[in-house]
């Protein structure tokens, strides 16, 4: 089944043609291409071909625009992945990786990224953290 944009009100035509007359805009002029190509029931294929997009591309744009309207054709900021540890599990690990060791009954005199992993997995302050984070949350912070 072919699948198209939703039937157009008179004023979503109209800002539409707006935006693609400005030359700056904050929605993609290929995004209103496949809204106005797919409105003038033109089909995915061939759309695909005209703004040189996969239609599965296509097709998203097409049901961003018939659930969102003009504001699922913006980009947002994609939120990436989440941070695996809170700002207050990072400046524990600074500030135990800024300790004696000795202070804290420990039976060595200084850290190494190895001995701070370890501690902070068998102390609970996290359930897993590789070296190399540790060393980006310490660098972060300017130890060395």
């Amino acid at each position: 089944m072919a699948l198209y944009v939703r039937k157009l009100k008179e004023e979503e035509w109209e800002e539409l043609e707006r935006i693609i007359q400005k030359t700056e805009n904050d929605v993609s002029i290929q995004r209103l291409m496949i809204i106005l190509l797919s409105a003038q029931r033109h089909k995915v294929q061939d759309i695909s071909r005209e703004v040189d997009l996969h239609p599965i591309n296509v097709r998203k744009w097409i049901h961003r625009f018939n659930t969102h309207g003009l504001d699922g054709l913006r980009s947002g900021k994609s939120p990436g992945r989440p941070p695996v540890f809170t700002d207050e599990q990072r400046q524990e690990i600074v500030d135990i990786a800024s300790a004696d060791p000795l202070s804290l009954k420990l039976p060595f005199q200084q850290w190494s990224l190895q001995r701070l992993r370890k501690y902070l997995i068998d102390d609970a302050i996290v359930d897993q953290i590789s070296v190399e984070t540790i060393r980006q949350i310490l660098r972060t912070h300017g130890i060395r």
